[in-house]
């Protein structure tokens, strides 16, 4: 068919906008509600279409000008052309359809977006790709797509300006290292008070050279304080130089009557990319929980501790349960430097555990859980638990949608869900929702 010209109607989750072809849906990536697009067709299945954007015929007026020079090559964002308010009022609308299609939840349970402080610079970890085009080391994302490596040249504007100049180095580094063209990734993360970790992964090859050569060349990377290398797809971390972790406060403001806490995770280990939205998502999770002191928390996924111990502050006992061993060992760590006894914490598969615990008749009064991308494997088995209030942390609305409604089969009831917007100019989001025995 000739390129057609799409009126966009409407955002999706997952990015693109939305449109139809003869009455037929198509999913456009980089365009923008209001806009007419002459679109090239990629894929044409029974039911949809998808295109991707040939011509802008008439732009949308909720256009804006993108920050970053290789926006629409780089896959590392989708909205840049949108401006922030525009980004949360589509990304409260996806979320709330979301819930209501798939998990039947009402629309007036869903809370307004809760705003990033900051649209940019905000990221605190980025995975940096490393390619090598002829003979020029390349830093930046991937193209929408590919593997093909698109060079953000000074930065990324959603990094912190820390991770930047931490790229910057590494790129004038990289080619005096040994067998530099086996360097594939390079993982940069800082705590909040700036101090940075990386971690290089090489393919293989020079790996007890490559090792040495960065604790020789310490001095060019005067903006990471500690640095590791990975050989291999699955090989253990080297340490070259430097801290083993990083940190981040939770400060005693964030909830009456609270204390100051400061966690570490591991290099490797899980954070959260936006600190401020982090700490948003610890205030919602604790502040819904409305814990007295007597009640005792299950903690799923529990990572290294980031929502367990601010609520085992308010609670008699918390279990934390995570299947990542590191990120235990971090957790019982940060109990121990702030003084919190009343908190335990258990390797293992979360659906495993909590099976056992139904198995063994354990009584919990409330059950929190942050899982991975592909949801919460046993739904069901929580509310085979029974606790009077769950709180569900999530950062895929589909899987949350489904899992609400396992749930809420089950004899619970939603009663308030509030997206977190830790994830600026990119479709992405987190979301806390509070349910309650119906």
């Amino acid at each position: 068919m000739a390129d057609p010209v799409v009126f966009i109607e409407s955002l999706c989750y997952g990015g693109a906008g939305f449109g139809r072809v003869d009455g037929k849906a198509c999913f456009v990536p980089f365009t923008a509600p209001g806009d007419r697009a002459r679109i090239r067709v990629v894929k044409d299945k029974r039911s949809f279409l998808e295109g991707e954007l040939a011509e802008l015929v008439e732009p949308s007026a909720l256009r804006v000008a993108p920050a970053c020079p290789v926006f629409g090559e780089c896959g590392g964002c989708d909205w840049q052309f949108l401006s922030y308010p525009e980004q949360l009022l589509q990304k409260g609308s996806i979320f709330a359809d979301t819930l209501a299609r798939i998990g039947k939840i009402a629309r007036e349970k869903v809370l307004p977006v809760a705003a990033s402080p900051e649209p940019y610079g905000y990221r605190s970890r980025v995975q940096v790709k490393v390619s090598v085009r002829a003979g020029a080391v390349q830093l930046g994302f991937f193209r929408t797509g590919s593997h093909n490596v698109v060079d953000f040249g000074a930065g990324c504007p959603l990094a912190n300006p820390r991770l930047n100049r931490m790229a910057a180095e590494f790129r004038a580094l990289i080619p005096r290292l040994p067998q530099f063209e086996l360097i594939h990734q390079v993982d940069l993360a800082i705590g909040d008070q700036g101090e940075g970790i990386a971690i290089v992964h090489s393919r293989g090859g020079a790996g007890g050279r490559l090792v040495e050569r960065l604790a020789q060349e310490r001095s060019q990377l005067p903006s990471v304080a500690g640095a590791f290398l990975r050989s291999g797809q699955k090989g253990d971390l080297t340490k070259a130089f430097g801290i083993e972790a990083l940190s981040y406060r939770v400060p005693a403001d964030l909830l009456p009557g609270s204390k100051e806490l400061t966690l570490r995770f591991g290099r490797g280990g899980f954070s959260q990319v936006n600190h401020p939205q982090n700490l948003e998502l610890i205030r919602t999770a604790c502040e819904w929980a409305g814990l007295t002191g007597k009640e005792r928390v299950l903690d799923l996924y529990c990572g290294n501790g980031n929502i367990s111990l601010p609520l085992a502050l308010r609670a008699a006992e918390v279990l934390g349960i995570e299947g990542y061993a590191p990120s235990i060992a971090d957790a019982v760590a940060n109990a121990e430097a702030n003084g919190i006894e009343n908190a335990v914490f258990q390797v293992s598969d979360a659906a495993q555990a909590v099976r056992r615990l139904v198995k063994r008749k354990e009584k919990f009064d409330t059950v929190v859980l942050d899982p991975p991308r592909g949801g919460a494997e046993a739904a069901a088995e929580i509310a085979a638990l029974a606790p009077g209030k769950i709180i569900y942390v999530s950062c895929d609305p589909a899987t949350l949608a489904r899992d609400l409604a396992t749930l809420c089969s089950n004899g619970y009831q939603v009663t308030r869900s509030r997206p977190v917007d830790m994830f600026p100019q990119t479709y992405h989001l987190e979301s806390v929702t509070e349910l309650v025995i119906a």
